[in-house]
């Protein structure tokens, strides 16, 4: 799954990366975003690309509250054609996510120790996502979005079995053309084959939505785990 994320390039390297006419002045870095916070996406306007900030969490059209979107934060990739919840949005509201880099927890017996996974470059890159309206009572309207997981690669495969998404540059247009053939599409939907991703452990601070600091991301040393009995589980 993605659970967290960051986004804290500088407005000049994502209207590059991504090659957007402008960033909205009120952008500000994020090291530790969490699920239903505002995110950063990418969507198609009027025939060219726009930077918004969606919730992040879709809800579906037919949910009967907002709540709804708590609960989808990522969508499988093999299910995203025929869930209910995502298959009209899979088909017609595809966007980008953009990030510098993802947290995952590797599952160890008697703890979980964060691993921050990022390009070796700092370099911004993009989740394939989808985005949603859903319209309230009276005048309450909200833009959310998911993120598509699919199965881990090499590198996250000791860390955990699933990872986003992670778009290549050659495939974000097809992704976000409202033409595409949606059963193409899928062709996307697999682990990254790139090599310039790396992980390494970080603090346990970043567990809290409530860091969303540059002590998120700075390397930890990971202790030893200790047995009941003092015995070392694993070292160093």
């Amino acid at each position: 799954m993605c659970g967290r994320f960051t986004l804290k390039s500088t407005p000049q390297a994502i209207q590059k990366e991504f090659n957007l006419e402008s960033i909205p002045a009120d952008y500000q870095p994020r090291y530790n975003i969490a699920p239903t916070q505002p995110v950063a996406v990418i969507v198609e306007e009027g025939g060219g690309w726009e930077l918004k900030a969606f919730k992040w969490g879709l809800i579906p059209f037919f949910a009967r509250e907002p709540s709804m979107g708590s609960r989808l934060i990522n969508a499988r990739s093999e299910t995203v054609a025929e869930k209910p919840a995502f298959r009209n949005a899979f088909r017609h509201r595809r966007c980008l996510v953009p990030t510098d880099g993802f947290y995952e927890w590797r599952q160890e017996p008697q703890r979980k120790i964060p691993k921050y996974i990022h390009r070796e470059d700092n370099a911004p890159f993009a989740f394939a996502g989808l985005w949603e309206r859903w319209d309230g009572d009276g005048d309450l309207r909200i833009y959310s979005c998911t993120i598509l997981t699919t199965e881990a690669n090499d590198l996250m495969r000791p860390i955990h079995d699933r990872m986003p998404v992670i778009l290549p540059e050659s495939a974000r247009s097809f992704w976000m053309d409202p033409d595409a053939d949606p059963d193409a599409l899928k062709s996307l939907l697999r682990p990254y084959e790139g090599e310039e991703l790396e992980a390494y452990t970080v603090s346990t601070r970043v567990n809290s939505p409530r860091y969303d600091g540059p002590e998120c991301i700075q390397p930890a040393e990971e202790e030893p785990v200790l047995l009941e009995t003092g015995k070392e589980l694993n070292s160093k």
